[in-house]
């Protein structure tokens, strides 16, 4: 019988996740969650792009885990419908953009791109109105929603200068007081 490779060393292999950052990950689901139950009453004003922004500088493309835990919640809470399509591409890509402006340790690129993603939400929801209809259906669709993207990405811009540093400091300090 052939043995194994002995490992002498006490190294463990790497985890992929954590304890801390399941634990993490399903706070900050939470979180999406009530920020955006609480903010809904007040059309196309949301912190859920702010907060995965910061989720994501925090947690790296782990994020995505929290936020695919929101787009649960939301269908539980809400029900499945052509929506749930959208947010189930339209989140990760946030992520995605964020990732690949984390380089950066001003909060500006940042604040932008929060208004630049509120800006063009309507015209990534219209996707799915693209394969249901054609171009001109996406198009109609998008541009009917313009008035309130404009306003979407002129709250995300104001929410995101306003509440992106205090909002990282704090993840900053959660960090340094969590122990790996």
């Amino acid at each position: 019988m052939r043995s194994m490779p002995h490992n002498n060393s006490d190294e463990q292999p790497k985890k992929i996740f954590t304890v801390t950052d399941i634990a993490t990950i399903g706070v900050m689901a939470a979180l999406l969650e009530v920020v955006k139950v609480a903010l809904q009453s007040i059309p196309n004003v949301e912190l859920v792009t702010l907060l995965i922004i910061v989720f994501t500088l925090y947690l790296g493309p782990k994020a995505l885990i929290a936020v695919w835990g929101f787009v649960g919640m939301e269908c539980a809470v809400y029900g499945i419908g052509l929506w749930t399509i959208m947010y189930v591409y339209v989140w990760p890509i946030l992520v995605l953009l964020t990732c690949l402006l984390r380089k950066y340790k001003s909060q500006w690129p940042f604040v932008t791109l929060a208004a630049m993603f509120g800006l063009f939400f309507g015209a990534m929801c219209s996707i799915p109105y693209f394969f249901m209809g054609g171009p001109a259906t996406a198009l109609a669709w998008w541009v009917a929603g313009i008035p309130y993207d404009i306003l979407h990405g002129i709250t995300n811009f104001i929410g995101a200068a306003v509440l992106f540093t205090p909002l990282t400091n704090a993840l900053k300090r959660i960090r340094n007081s969590v122990p790996d």
